[in-house]
């Protein structure tokens, strides 16, 4: 006998477990199937800490997905009693005219987000882990700050075992295909089917729907931890995470937890493309050092000793947007993926979304801007 459900939910990461939790919280019938551990450190939602922000300098058609993120996080933290989102402050900076400072200006103008522009004098001052040029200028958003990955996926997984789902860990599925009533999922433990089916695999995603061949592509990224020598600097109540447009390319950070180092990494590290079952996870002495150099140049007091260094993914679109949907072909998929290494933060509420177009085939919320059909007008002119 086959076992049956509802929905199966392929990939048990940040979005995964979200979407998981939301469907079995409106009491479907819900399997969670998860290569790796729950939570692991193979994909893309680890890393101890992950910025979550109100502006959207990427397009401010995201502010109300952040929003309604904001508002699940912390409903997930009085559901389960965990500690998930940690309010320090946010600055996105770079030249006036850079993509990160103008666009956070624009989203917290087109929607009413509390902020105040500063100087580099006046940040540094504020601040003074900071040392930005004269030329630059940030947006300071006071409900900035970091959600902690590892907690957040364990959260969801246990509201949504709370709530009736099966999870199975260190499962892999090897085949997704449509039946005349519903969808078979196969793996290399067993055989299930459902009515229908999400596919949260992240950088493992377009192995296993052809749809997303050239629509979400992995690509390798380090981080670094670094001891201040100046560490009361780098504490959450003195360093806002950041987002910085510096000469050659953004970075983004965070003040010391957990780990007793300041956090930081460069969005698209070298462009690395990579196979997620080939990648190269041991950091090298090249990544160490070309984020160092950026910490000497920004963060001086944050450019001690080497804590740590670690390997993650990105899992990229042709446009950085994210990919919500069904498929085209076979509306009993749905797919969350291409998250671009902007993701994270939106997972509670990604979750929601992806649970509203699985069982009902839309949702009230906005995501124009993340549907497959825009690739193919983009390619038709």
């Amino acid at each position: 006998m086959t076992d049956r459900y509802d929905c199966i939910v392929v990939g048990v990461g940040g979005m995964g477990s979200a979407t998981a939790f939301h469907l079995a919280d409106r009491g479907l019938d819900v399997l969670g199937i998860e290569r790796y551990d729950v939570p692991h450190e193979m994909g893309s939602s680890h890393g101890v800490t992950r910025i979550i922000r109100k502006a959207q300098y990427e397009d401010p058609a995201y502010v109300p997905l952040v929003r309604r993120a904001y508002d699940l996080w912390r409903e997930l933290e009085d559901r389960t009693g965990r500690e998930l989102l940690h309010v320090t402050g946010g600055i996105d900076a770079g030249p006036e005219d850079s993509e990160v400072f103008a666009g956070s200006v624009r989203s917290c103008e087109e929607h009413g987000i509390d902020h105040e522009v500063l100087s580099a004098d006046e940040l540094n001052d504020r601040f003074p882990g900071y040392d930005l040029p004269d030329h630059h200028r940030a947006v300071y958003q006071p409900d900035g700050g970091f959600l902690v990955p590892e907690q957040c996926i364990i959260a969801h997984v246990e509201a949504a075992q709370a709530a009736g789902a099966e999870i199975r860990a260190r499962e892999t599925v090897a085949d997704l295909a449509s039946l005349s009533d519903g969808v078979r999922v196969t793996t290399d433990k067993g055989t299930y089917e459902a009515d229908d089916v999400v596919v949260t695999a992240g950088a493992w995603a377009r192995k296993l729907l052809p749809e997303l061949t050239e629509l979400a592509v992995p690509e390798r990224q380090v981080l670094a931890w670094l001891r201040p020598t100046e560490p009361e600097r780098f504490e959450a109540s003195n360093f806002p995470v950041f987002v910085h447009a510096a000469d050659d390319g953004h970075y983004y950070g965070f003040p010391r937890y957990d780990v007793p180092s300041f956090k930081f990494g460069k969005f698209n590290h070298f462009g690395e493309e990579v196979d997620p079952d080939a990648m190269d996870r041991e950091p090298r002495r090249g990544d160490e050092e070309m984020l160092r150099a950026y910490a000497r140049r920004y963060f001086p007091d944050g450019a001690g000793p080497t804590m740590r260094l670690a390997t993650c993914m990105f899992t990229n679109t042709p446009d950085h947007h994210f990919v919500l949907d069904t498929l085209p072909d076979d509306p009993r998929i749905t797919v969350g993926a291409g998250f671009s290494g902007h993701g994270f933060k939106f997972a509670s509420a990604v979750g929601e979304v992806l649970a509203d177009l699985a069982t009902d085939g839309g949702t009230d919320h906005d995501i124009d801007l993340f549907r497959l059909d825009r690739f193919d007008r983009a390619r038709d002119g």
